[in-house]
């Protein structure tokens, strides 16, 4: 069932009678809104752009270059159904795998979905890992975002060390979950991993395991050693990936000036089941709702929403 949360409305300013020169009210047009949520693989960024959109009338446009193409679902981990909750997604498994969606590709699509999101009523939330496509989004050529539109960023964060763990893990649960087998049914000997979704981790690190799967020379032995050499380099690479995207979201923060929003998700990865849920709630969820709210609105700090008491000092930290 989609979720659906009422928007707070803005209070209807009273307009005092009397001497009041009324060109000072004049208020240049307010811009739309929108909330981009940023972060390395692996570090919650669907989790949060799903309980800001359960908290505000919301829809999500996908921003990972990998998950735009359709099929491979479980290496490219594209969001379940399940795990959206109801709520809409846009430019998810949308594009043909055989070819490339560039960074322009996206600013278009994406300024088309929000346009329609907002023509609903709604906050359009931008998530994904690809902070190229980000950038060239925002900061156009023609300055047409920031013209249109105000924007909060988020960056769910952990400790890079931490992160390894979990994305040594990931991988794991993956190859349970069915990758290589996935990765083997589109398998080509042809294949240009240059292109198109093969260019997604976890495919062109199974080619010599393919060629070897599909050789009638090579031994059970060798296969297994080629098998479990891909799922490393699979976790090698993932994590620098996720150091490449880090360095990235430095750059956008200390070069080109960006207000990002740090929330730091290090100790809710440091634990598990109802304890991590609850640190995730206080540290992440529930800071990133107060910044939200707050970028919304700003003008009336009365209508925010209800908050825990055991909330009270992570929010004030992650808004100063």
């Amino acid at each position: 069932m989609m979720i659906m949360c009422k928007q707070v409305q803005p209070p209807v300013m009273q307009i005092p009678t009397g001497g009041m020169d009324f060109p000072v009210l004049r208020c240049r047009p307010q811009k739309e809104k929108v909330v981009v949520v940023m972060g390395a693989t692996g570090t919650g960024k669907s989790r949060l752009s799903i309980d800001i959109a359960a908290r505000f009338t919301a829809e999500i446009i996908n921003s990972d270059k990998m998950q735009v193409y359709e099929g491979l679902d479980v290496v490219t981990n594209k969001i379940t159904d399940a795990e959206c909750g109801g709520v809409p997604h846009h430019l998810l498994g949308i594009v043909d795998p055989e070819l490339d969606f560039t960074a322009a590709n996206f600013a278009s699509t994406a300024s088309l979905a929000m346009k329609s999101i907002v023509g609903r009523g709604k906050l359009p939330i931008i998530a994904g890992g690809s902070n190229s496509f980000i950038e060239a989004l925002v900061d156009d050529e023609n300055h047409e975002f920031r013209s249109r539109y105000d924007v909060c960023f988020l960056w769910v964060d952990v400790a890079m060390l931490v992160l390894h763990g979990f994305v040594s893990d990931r991988v794991d649960r993956m190859v349970a979950a069915g990758m290589v087998e996935e990765v083997g049914n589109m398998y080509h000997p042809n294949a240009d991993y240059s292109k198109g979704i093969r260019r997604a981790i976890g495919v062109p690190e199974f080619d010599s395991y393919f060629r070897a799967q599909f050789s009638s020379s090579a031994g059970e032995k060798t296969r297994a050693e080629l098998l479990e050499a891909a799922i490393n380099e699979t976790k090698t690479n993932t994590i620098k990936l996720a150091r490449r995207q880090l360095e990235k979201i430095h750059r956008l923060k200390t070069v080109k000036g960006w207000k990002i929003h740090r929330l730091d998700a290090t100790r809710v990865f440091q634990k598990k089941g109802r304890d991590a849920d609850e640190a995730w709630a206080e540290l992440v969820a529930g800071p990133a709702a107060v910044i939200v709210n707050e970028f919304l609105y700003s003008f009336d700090h009365s209508r925010s929403f209800p908050a825990t008491a055991e909330m009270g000092a992570a929010m004030a930290t992650a808004i100063h």
